[in-house]
């Protein structure tokens, strides 16, 4: 018998932060059976109540790349297109 693991995740304290840019909290999470990182930070709103934000990004999500550059057109070539 497997351990099914839909539906859950874990949040560990980050050993490693080193400025405020960094997450509080570091872990994953399986939603609907896809595979999650989340990452949570330690927050207070204006009214001093304390709550977590959270940041989650698909495990398998392939880095943006930049769109390549056009290619230039010669718009007195040789070519007609009739």
């Amino acid at each position: 018998m497997s351990y099914d693991n839909t539906n859950s995740g874990a949040l560990f304290k980050n050993d490693r932060k080193e400025t405020d840019n960094h997450p509080d909290y570091k872990g994953s999470i399986n939603v609907g059976g896809v595979e999650y990182w989340i990452n949570a930070w330690l927050n207070e709103s204006k009214s001093g109540q304390k709550y977590m934000g959270l940041k989650i990004k698909a495990k398998d999500a392939a880095p943006v790349a930049p769109a390549p550059a056009p290619e230039a057109s010669d718009a007195f070539g040789d070519d007609i297109p009739f």
